[in-house]
């Protein structure tokens, strides 16, 4: 048991110097707690913003007798909701966009589901529960780039704390770069905050390389959390030039 311990504890330790080295984690102000069992770290707590969430499960995951992670981090919200606040933006945003015209809509309200929409021959259902700031989406959709769209827009809602997407794609797709690359491009072009045109998308193993010019940090940052908030990016390699006075495409 001592030698076992004294294990868990090395691990522990590679964990905390390899998530404190990434600067964006700051853990001085967003601390991580982390337990280390059998070949499973669980990662636990309150973090600044998607880039820090998803770059913490990296550094963990990469760890050599890590095989399996626990996700119990959450995202800071940009405002502090009730879960009704929350759950009904969600709401509002599926229903409001057009890709999702076609596909049925049901919410969990106190323990049971209440249809928001259901469209004559509905092509796939996604069902939103909401718990403590958490969102999660069940249900089944016609394609991974509505999957990953559906995903976004519950991200985008300010007091999301976090994302779990469960829907299943009927029919299956397999997935590639090509397809994540795509999805990007369509976040990006919908973020009424990002001028989608001044930006490249590049795809490679999952890893999404951005390049052009915003003319400010808030859009390069806001752009590169978009590509985070992505279904099955892994990383992010933001190279986005700031260019003050740099002319805003008109919506």
């Amino acid at each position: 048991m001592p030698m076992e311990a004294t294990k868990a504890e090395r691990k522990l330790d590679a964990a905390r110097r390899a998530i404190s080295a990434e600067p964006r984690i700051d853990l001085a102000r967003h601390p991580i707690k982390l337990a280390f069992d059998g070949d499973a770290m669980t990662l636990e707590g309150e973090v600044a913003n998607i880039a820090a969430k998803k770059l913490a499960l990296e550094r963990a995951a990469a760890l050599a007798g890590v095989n399996h992670i626990i996700d119990r981090l959450r995202v800071q919200p940009a405002e502090r909701m009730t879960d009704g606040q929350v759950r009904d933006l969600v709401r509002d945003a599926l229903l409001q966009e057009p890709a999702f015209a076609e596909t049925g809509l049901r919410i969990w309200i106190k323990g049971a589901l209440e249809i928001a929409h259901a469209p004559d021959g509905a092509r796939g259902t996604i069902d939103v529960r909401v718990e403590d700031g958490i969102v999660t989406l069940d249900g089944d959709v016609p394609g991974l780039a509505r999957k990953r769209l559906a995903g976004v827009l519950a991200w985008w809602v300010p007091g999301s704390r976090d994302v779990v997407n469960g829907l299943g794609v009927t029919p299956p797709e397999d997935d590639s770069d090509d397809e994540i690359a795509d999805a990007v491009r369509i976040v990006l072009e919908k973020d009424p905050f990002v001028d989608a045109g001044q930006i490249r998308v590049g795809v490679r193993r999952s890893i999404v390389t951005l390049t052009g010019l915003v003319p400010s940090e808030p859009e390069r940052e806001m752009a590169e959390f978009d590509a985070w908030y992505v279904f099955g990016v892994d990383g992010v390699e933001n190279r986005i030039e700031v260019r003050r006075g740099l002319a805003t495409a008109t919506r």
